[in-house]
């Protein structure tokens, strides 16, 4: 650690260990874990960890992430836990401590792995790579750690050239870990239980043919030849668990329907190194929509892939989801859809639950280019969409730009045309837009990772001109950042020079790069500048003759098959679609390794679920509400009101518990928390209610919700009451007396509502700390009239009393 030294701990309690000092960073529940479907063990013989090198909400969304943390924790013996880069304030206030970084499962220390895995999917994530490294105390460089470090593995689609990270990364995994890396684990599980050293497991590492380390003269990369074949119960897990407790960015599950894309836009990277194209079936894609609806909770759900409208039969796809699963309030999206694969039946078929929005990836906007990058996106089909969208409802899109890809620009001027297309479609249309604008970053392993990348003043110039042009008639327009592009350029085809600026960088105090708020760009600048040759190097034209410097990965796919896609680019000539029996090979399709297609896009008929009980035959139907107390404990407290929601929506989704809905564009539980508990605070009683249409047994709702909740949240009592069509139905913050506390002495403060910021703020005056705070219960008003009881007089009643009082018990 560059600041003090780590406690020389196996594992770090961070509730205990951190308690009070959490709520000095932000958002705190980044790091108490917790979740539910956690999975790691303490006692496995082989400790492995794979960790995110940016923010939790942002790898908790990883398909990657989830894909390796399964399949690992299936293996008997294994164990594979989790972390994500801390930041900045997270990162300081454990080098304070002097703790390292640890597994959000069981708090296990980075430094005491047998395997510290990474999963790399953008360059500059090797900024956060450094900084879990260091803060645990492993040293950076790889011939600087000894025994008793774990080994460092990386993989992931940024690793295609993985020389910019070789000083720092112990080995790298080339290509898709179902190929055969659990199968490595397995191996590795049997050294680890003979007594193999640090050195025996290395070893056995780095003559593996899909692991790349330095001096190695090639790796393959792995294709899982079974993606679409793969259909047992166990699969159905590896895309659940586990599951975010807080608001991820992308909160939703992901079903990877298809892995590769068959059109071969010359700037994907990842349309090339996913070759080739493969499809699960409808039935197995039902079987896992189930399982994430069921054991994750999800209520939204992405179709995901490179180009979802190509997979065969989406239409029928997405009817047998919607026949199954919209009776439980279930949505699903379709984040990629090519504009010639576009349909708007199947834009409503996938709104029926909620309204998706359109977007248009166009990339470029004049024909000619179109065709130099391998798509076809004209202005025509894409007014003719919009007009048929509006007259369905829809007000509005979003569009995907990039500049500086390598086209033959004549006489026109990119900036300006994109500004002409998005004028020319709002004006055919009566529209506002939503315009995203990017830069264009060569990559290797595609036919354009011999193209110069533009420079960042032009390409700042670019986007002021669109940005200047645009906002001004009522459009949106975001656009990357050109300095940032431009690292990741630097490091997209560098060699390990490139690593050693980020080394220099992350010294100099830069962290978490992507990020506009944690990055140092004055640290950068400086560093650029005094390499300034380097950097013009790396960003470059490349010579094609010359082999580039991540030739010893072999992707699958040729040379001569990219440097003839190159200089059809410059002719736009139009590549066809990858089919099973192409005339023009790149390479990727073996024996066992080809294109699979849903073979079954008819589909069986998924059984319908039951429909969802009938709450509108009347305006003012009879419901009943279930009143529950819960506890907030250890690391619950540090997840805010709104996380609580969440939580507790996704659990009574793994409950199975039919609860009613609201109306409208975005149907949420119908649920109430009488008051929100603020973030540090430990609760015993909080009091909440939840609407069903019919009869529902406390008890079996206290036992199933407690199965599916999170750590520190437990139903402690239940009730339920009907109440009749044309009664009032009183809201619980209607009720609100005020609120219990737990004093120091043991006594109890009961402390009206109106009163309770005042109580709080006098034991912070008196030195208490928030998180010693106890809310023992939440009290209603006393609206009891009964003599017999004392009760009546005092100002406050139990929930429960009330509500008894008001409804008839069942």
């Amino acid at each position: 650690m560059s600041e003090g030294t780590a406690i020389n701990t196996g594992y770090v309690d961070p509730v205990n260990d951190l308690g009070a000092l959490l709520l000095e960073v932000e958002k705190p529940a980044r790091y108490t874990g917790g979740e539910y479907g956690r999975l790691a063990r303490r006692d496995a013989p082989l400790q492995t960890l794979i960790a995110f090198p940016d923010l939790y909400e942002i790898g908790m969304s990883n398909q990657a992430l989830r894909i390796i943390y399964n399949g690992l924790n299936r293996i008997p013996g294994v164990s594979c836990d989790r972390a994500f880069a801390p930041a900045p304030d997270f990162e300081r206030l454990l080098r304070e401590r002097g703790l390292p970084l640890y597994g959000l499962d069981t708090g296990v220390s980075l430094k005491n792995l047998d395997l510290l895995l990474f999963t790399l999917g953008y360059e500059l994530g090797i900024s956060g790579i450094l900084a879990i490294l260091d803060v645990s105390g492993i040293p950076l460089r790889s011939d600087q750690r000894g025994e008793h470090d774990p080994l460092i593995i990386a993989g992931g689609p940024a690793v295609s050239n993985p020389l910019p990270y070789s000083a720092f990364i112990d080995a790298f995994w080339i290509g898709e870990a179902e190929a055969g890396f659990f199968d490595l684990a397995q191996e590795l599980l049997t050294i680890r239980q003979n007594g193999g050293s640090r050195a025996a497991l290395f070893e056995r590492i780095k003559n593996h043919p899909h692991i790349w380390v330095k001096g190695k003269e090639r790796a393959v990369r792995a294709v899982d030849s079974c993606f679409a074949r793969r259909e047992t119960a166990s699969s159905l897990e590896v895309a659940v668990y586990p599951v975010p407790s807080m608001k991820t960015v992308q909160h939703h599950g992901i079903l990877e329907i298809m892995r590769g894309c068959p059109n071969g836009c010359r700037f994907c990277h990842a349309g090339y190194w996913y070759r080739p194209m493969r499809q699960k079936t409808q039935d197995a894609l039902v079987r896992e929509a189930e399982a994430f609806i069921t054991r994750g909770g999800y209520r939204e759900i992405s179709l995901s892939s490179l180009s979802s409208g190509d997979y065969a039969g989406i239409g029928e796809l997405v009817d047998a989801l919607n026949r199954r699963f919209s009776g439980r309030h279930v949505s699903f999206q379709l984040p990629s859809l090519r504009v010639s694969s576009f349909s708007l039946s199947l834009l409503e078929k996938i709104s029926q639950t909620r309204k998706s929005g359109l977007t248009f990836a166009v990339e470029t906007p004049r024909d000619f280019w179109q065709l130099a990058i391998n798509k076809q996106v004209t202005e025509d089909s894409v007014v003719e969409i919009l007009k048929e969208a509006k007259r369905n409802g829809w007000r509005g899109a979003k569009f995907y730009f990039m500049i500086g890809l390598p086209v033959p620009a004549g006489e026109y001027s990119e900036e300006v045309e994109i500004v002409n297309f998005i004028t020319a479609v709002a004006r055919k249309t009566s529209m506002h837009f939503n315009v995203n604008v990017g830069i264009f970053v060569p990559k290797p392993h595609t036919p354009y990772q011999w193209a110069r990348q533009i420079d960042s003043e032009s390409a700042a110039a670019k986007l002021e001109f669109i940005r200047s042009r645009l906002k001004p008639l009522g459009h949106k327009v975001s656009v990357s950042d050109p300095f940032v592009s431009m690292l990741e350029g630097i490091l997209s085809r560098g060699d390990a020079r490139a690593g050693d600026l980020v080394e220099q960088a992350f010294r100099a105090g830069s962290r978490l790069d992507a990020w506009q708020e944690f990055i140092a760009k004055d640290v950068w600048r400086g560093i650029l500048e005094h390499h300034a040759a380097l950097t013009g190097e790396f960003l470059a034209e490349k010579n094609i003759e010359a082999p580039p410097p991540w030739q010893h990965i072999l992707s699958g796919v040729s040379s001569a098959y990219l440097r003839t896609e190159f200089e059809k680019s410059h002719k736009a000539a139009l590549s066809p679609p990858c089919a099973e029996n192409c005339t023009a090979p790149c390479g990727v399709c073996k024996r066992d390794t080809g294109i699979m297609r849903n073979e079954n896009s008819c589909g069986a008929e998924s059984p319908e679920h039951p429909p969802e009980p009938e709450n509108t035959a009347h305006s003012d139907p009879a419901i009943w509400r279930l009143l529950f107390s819960f506890t907030k404990e250890g690391s619950a407290v540090f997840h805010g009101h709104l996380s609580l929601i969440e939580i507790f929506s996704m659990a009574m989704g793994r409950a199975g518990l039919d609860v009613l809905y609201t109306q409208g564009f975005n149907p949420l539980a119908k649920m109430e928390i009488v008051s929100p508990l603020s973030i540090g605070i430990a609760a015993g009683a909080e009091m909440a209610a939840v609407e069903f249409s019919h009869e529902f047994s406390p008890g079996e709702f206290t036992e199933k919700m407690n199965a599916a909740l999170i750590e520190g949240i437990r139903v402690n009592r239940a009730e339920i009451y009907r109440i009749p069509g044309g009664s009032k139905k009183h809201s619980l913050s209607s009720l609100l007396w005020g609120f219990g506390y737990a004093d120091p002495d043991g006594e109890t403060a009961y402390v009206p509502a109106s009163e309770e910021k005042a109580y709080r703020k006098k034991h912070l005056d008196a030195g208490a700390a928030l998180f010693s705070l106890h809310r023992t219960c939440v009290l209603a008003k006393n609206i009891i009239i009964d003599d017999s009881k004392q009760s009546a007089a005092l100002p406050w009643a139990s929930y429960f009393d009330v509500y008894r009082h008001l409804y008839m018990t069942i």
